[in-house]
């Protein structure tokens, strides 16, 4: 049987993973605005998402619509590594290349990121973040953080700070084994 502790820290840990506190996520059977207006183009498989009405409309957090878990996390890569390839992307995120395909393909329809060549000369194409698509993505986490603060406004910082430090030190280690770093800001913990 396994360790008590093992257990609570594998349940929270599913538990974060199923968050909408931060992506907020249509619920069967709700349209939103953008999904009956015929004006709107078909952007594909929900990479924006209307907000929930009781989350992030404070001025700093008024977007029309919200990226959904997979679009934020493309592009927070893309900005963060710059241009990459549908393999290198799935390589990254340990998903098949169909997945990340269908994936991108909506940030690509919504104008979020672009092909381009590859800029070391190679065959394949690459997917670039456009100015829409940092712009979106820099909403987006505005959103989050105020999102976050929200939660986390009775916490005294002590605890905050301790959090973001098991945090950080947790998803090290899962790179560290994986082998694979996400990229960071220089000087970033």
């Amino acid at each position: 049987m396994p360790d008590r502790r093992l257990e609570r820290l594998e349940r929270e840990l599913m538990l974060v993973a199923r968050c909408s506190v931060l992506t907020p996520r249509e619920r069967k059977g709700q349209a939103t605005e953008a999904q009956d207006s015929p004006a709107q183009p078909n952007t594909g498989p929900a990479a924006l998402k209307e907000p929930h009405p009781d989350r992030c409309t404070d001025e700093p957090c008024a977007v029309p619509t919200r990226l959904d878990r997979s679009g934020y996390l493309l592009l927070s890569r893309l900005d963060a590594e710059g241009a990459m390839s549908i393999g290198q992307l799935a390589d990254a995120f340990q998903l098949d290349v169909s997945t990340v395909n269908r994936q991108t393909g909506a940030l690509l329809r919504a104008g979020l990121v672009e092909r381009i060549p590859d800029p070391a000369g190679g065959l394949a194409r690459k997917l670039r973040i456009t100015p829409q698509g940092a712009d979106r993505m820099a909403a987006e986490r505005t959103c989050r953080q105020t999102d976050l603060s929200r939660l986390l406004e009775s916490w005294p910082s002590d605890e905050v700070t301790r959090l973001e430090d098991v945090l950080t030190r947790f998803n090290r280690e899962v790179e560290r084994q994986e082998g694979r770093a996400w990229p960071r800001e220089s000087g970033e913990a």
